[in-house]
This record gives structure tokens, sequence and C-alpha cells, in this order.
């Protein structure tokens, strides 16, 4: 990594997401009348700040230096949630995922999770499991080897059933067409004739576990979500998102998804491929 910070992402992960991030990028454009302002900070400089801050969850007072600013990182981050760069990105790694290993969407996976937001923010709501405080709900749904495919946040006081169907919506999305036979992998907490006539109208079919059943018991394929939900957890600002605009929410989890998936796909090419840059050790970050 440039500009002085100890790495937090192995250059194997860095590098292909600072390559689709960059060329997805606008070209800035300096509308300055005098052009005697202070130079802008390259994008690489705040995107590697960005990174740290998704990584350990520290506010952006405790990564900013001499070379870039917490006013700059906020700034950067509200323009790129705008524009929507870290959904493209996660896009394409899901696309690259497509390409060189295949998604198997025959089988979908979909959980809720609760975390926390101590400053509140647009999307917060009154955590059930934490005292009333704020927090955030996550919706992912994940493909059969546990790929995040759609991502959903919401309030911690909404229930996991109404996210469902805008969580499959946010997965068509971001890979185009699902295939004709679609089975969804849900836990009890889904389990209502509302959920069932949602897929059903969807085209899909739905494995639910049911309610009164000891959970181990009905574990089912549902065990790919819950592996997907405890890697996002591994990022600190999705465990406390002190965010408050619901956009740079939005950024910084499809920005994890978008690790998790380019993850998933170095460790499933490695033994397929041979490309510069692999890496030569089963341990990453």
């Amino acid at each position: 990594m440039t500009g002085g910070l100890a790495p937090v992402l192995p250059s194997c992960l860095l590098e292909p997401l600072w390559d689709q991030f960059a060329a997805l990028l606008p070209e800035h454009v300096d509308t300055h009348p005098l052009g005697c302002h202070n130079p802008r900070i390259p994008d690489r400089i705040v995107f590697e700040r960005v990174i740290a801050a998704l990584m350990h969850g520290s506010g952006y007072e405790r990564i900013a230096d001499r070379q870039c600013s917490d006013r700059t990182i906020r700034r950067r981050v509200k323009y790129w949630s705008q524009l929507g760069m870290a959904e493209q990105v996660h896009g394409l790694a899901v696309q690259a995922y497509d390409r060189m290993i295949g998604l198997q969407l025959h089988e979908l996976s979909v959980d809720g999770c609760i975390t926390k937001a101590p400053c509140g923010g647009e999307g917060a709501g009154r955590s059930p499991v934490d005292r009333g405080k704020q927090g955030l709900k996550r919706s992912v749904a994940t493909k059969a080897r546990g790929v995040p495919i759609g991502l959903v946040s919401a309030g911690a006081n909404r229930h996991d059933s109404p996210l469902l169907v805008p969580t499959l919506e946010a997965a068509k999305k971001q890979i185009g067409v699902f295939p004709e036979q679609v089975n969804v992998n849900l836990d009890r907490g889904y389990d209502s004739d509302k959920t069932r006539a949602a897929l059903e109208e969807l085209g899909f079919t739905g494995e639910i576990a049911r309610k009164g059943v000891p959970a181990p018991i009905q574990a089912g394929k549902r065990w790919v979500v819950e592996r997907s939900r405890a890697w996002m957890n591994g990022f600190g600002k999705l465990r406390r998102c002190t965010e408050k605009r619901q956009c740079a929410v939005d950024f910084y989890l499809y920005l994890s998804a978008a690790i998790v998936t380019h993850r998933m796909l170095i460790r499933r090419a490695t033994p397929l491929y041979r490309w510069d840059g692999r890496p030569t050790t089963k341990r990453r970050k």
C-alpha cells in the first residue's frame, strides 16, 4: 500500500479490487476558476484509507494523516457512494466468479443479521437484541457455495421476512437472470404463508425451517449464508457502523461483499489457473 499505512489487505486482494474500482471512476475535471487551490488527493490514497476504515472500523480521524484528511475521506466516500461504485465493483466480482468458476444458482440461501449502529442514521432502528439501542439489519442472499450476490440494509427493528423479496431482487440485479428452477433455503424466522406466497410468485421453491423444531436438526443447506455472514462480520465497519447516510452504509456493505467474493474467487481459482501475482500461501486475511 502507498501513503505510509500498514497493509490491511494482501496485495492479491487489494490490487484487483483497486483496478476494478479505478476503471469505474469518472475522470475528474478541475473546475476551479483560478487553479490556485491545493491539488486534489489521488483516489488511490483515499481508497486505501477507506479500506482501512472498513477493516478496522475506526473513525476517519484515526486513519487521517498529512497526506489525506478525514474531511477528504468523508467527501470522497459520499461521492463514491452516490455513484454506486461499491455495488458496481461487487457486480464485476460476481461476474468474474461466474466466468472462472461458475455460479450455482439452483440453490440460494437468505438470512438476516443485526449489528450495532451507535450513531443512528437514516436506516437505523431500535435493536431487539441490544436493549433498544440503535442498530442495522443486513439481509444477505448467497449462492450454493456462499458467494454473496444480494444485499439489503434496513433498521434493526425490521423483521427478516419482509426483506426477502428485496434481497432476491438485489441478487437478480447483480447476476441478471435466474435459472428456471431455484430453491431458497431459509430459517424458521421466514416460516409464514406470506413468505411461501412471495416465493411462489417469484417462481421459486422454498426449504424453510419449521418453528418448534431444533435448529441443528434442520440446518439443511443454509449453513453457507451463516458462514458468509460471519466473514462479513469480520469487517469492523459492519460490526459497528458509525455512518449515518444510507448510501454510505450500502457503500461499505457492497465493498465488503466484493472483498469476500474476490477472496473466494482466488481460493477456488488457485488450483485451476495461473496468473501474475498468484498467491503462494493459503493464508489470505
